[in-house]
């Protein structure tokens, strides 16, 4: 023991000895201190960008005259640079920023874009203090500063830090991951375990719930709180007399995303199956994603009119209360790289209204239909039977889901409490699961 703490008081004092010396660096010249002799790295390892050896160690730092930037030498010998502009904006100081919020407080319409830098300076290796043309200063951590490079590769490994993009595509093959639902309730590791995978495969079955009404409501507090739609906070899936949905019939469900009647719809799906049909009654899921990047390999005229028409969904009842809502969505939405982002597919809301001119009506219908047919395609679908207690949690973004046809009677014969969740609140415990995690280990 007593070894390891003089190894501590020994690199204690060299951390000490290199806090003494600081590098001052105005524009055009520079004064460099020698490299301590270890490194400090960080490695990121999920998704599939290659891992960013992040060493919090600054061997130089100097202000550019030319478009008024600011570079970095980092020990590992890699460089980066910092505009001006975006040091100031992001200055964390006390009359900045807002430490007990993590929010901003300077204002826009009080930067200078075109701000140059005056002074900067090193201390330690591990900070850099910017002195600016108003005098006024800020100091930035090391680390805090390699995080936010802006190199191509940083960036890519920010990003997948903050959304975890990694998507693992299935079909038939698919091997459901289960968990407990007892389990996700009480230990952090397996609702990051639970979050994590919902995120990467999209559907996640928790098996072990009480088969009452009110479960989910406990999965809702695990997660922050459910989405309330004009169905309710939750709703009841059986055979219902007059039903204002054609979930509440014993008949076939089709392929469908749930909601694209509104203008955003929910990200996550929780259904509980509390009882069964013996008979039918059977689940069926497709990954939309894959199914649409297959379509687009196939096809990538009918994937492109399937991305950019935009059409018409229509939704008119009564239930927690009464309703009418009209939406446009795209099939298949994709983001500025072209990467499918969200399905929004429900053949019983599509509206008989269409606004498209007539001529491109029939293409239309070719590339859905298509579509469709590669989406039941059997290579493609997953079919499983819940049990009583069994919940399905599914990405209603990515997933279309359907049911099969199943014996209805005098007596309710299947009863499946459902609810929904938005992906933003989903990522929220996602990260502050993570975090925990983390430091456990």
């Amino acid at each position: 023991m007593w070894n390891a703490v003089a190894k501590n008081l020994l690199r204690t004092k060299v951390r000490q000895d290199y806090s003494r010396t600081l590098l001052l660096v105005q524009k055009g010249r520079s004064i460099l201190t020698r490299p301590p002799s270890s490194r400090n790295c960080w490695q990121h390892t999920a998704g599939a960008v290659q891992p960013f050896n992040v060493s919090t160690s600054i061997q130089k730092v100097e202000a550019l005259d030319v478009n008024n930037f600011v570079r970095i030498h980092w020990e590992d010998g890699s460089k980066s640079l910092y505009p001006a502009v975006w040091l100031r904006d992001n200055c964390q100081c006390p009359d900045c920023f807002l430490r007990s919020a993590k929010a901003r407080k300077l204002l826009l319409e009080d930067l200078d874009v075109n701000i140059g830098v005056k002074e900067v300076t090193l201390a330690d290796r591990q900070k850099v203090y910017i002195t600016w043309p108003d005098k006024h200063t800020s100091e930035f951590e090391a680390e805090w500063l390699k995080k936010r490079c802006f190199s191509e590769q940083a960036r890519a490994e920010m990003q997948e830090e903050l959304f975890l993009p990694e998507c693992k595509y299935w079909g038939s093959d698919l091997q459901l991951p289960n968990m407990s639902f007892e389990e996700v309730l009480h230990s952090d590791e397996r609702a990051y375990k639970w979050l994590s995978t919902l995120k990467k495969v999209g559907i996640v079955l928790l098996t072990g719930a009480a088969t009452r009404q009110g479960e989910l409501d406990k999965l809702g507090k695990r997660i922050g709180f459910l989405r309330l739609t004009f169905y309710g906070p939750t709703w009841q899936v059986e055979d219902k007399m007059d039903a204002n949905n054609v979930a509440y019939t014993s008949g076939k469900l089709s392929f469908h995303t749930d909601y694209p009647v509104l203008q955003h719809p929910p990200g996550i799906q929780f259904l509980h199956c509390i009882k069964q049909a013996a008979t039918g009654g059977e689940s069926e899921v497709v990954d939309g994603f894959h199914v649409s990047n297959k379509l687009k390999e196939q096809n990538p005229k009918a994937f492109q009119i399937l991305s950019s028409t935009l059409v018409d969904f229509t939704d008119v009842g009564v239930d927690y209360c009464d309703f009418t809502m009209q939406s446009k969505q795209r099939i298949i939405d994709v983001d500025y790289r072209g990467q499918v982002v969200r399905i929004n597919y429900n053949n019983a809301t599509r509206d008989t209204v269409f606004d498209i001119p007539a001529e491109k009506v029939q293409p239309f219908y070719a590339a859905l239909k298509e579509f469709v047919d590669l989406l039941n395609s059997p290579e493609h679908t997953f079919t499983y039977k819940m049990k009583p207690g069994d919940i399905v949690t599914f990405d209603n973004w990515r997933l279309l889901h359907g049911r099969r046809s199943y014996q209805s009677g005098t007596e309710i014969s299947r009863h499946l409490e459902g609810a929904y969740a938005d992906w933003d609140v989903v990522m929220s415990r996602l990260r502050l699961l993570r975090k925990i995690v983390q430091n456990d280990n």
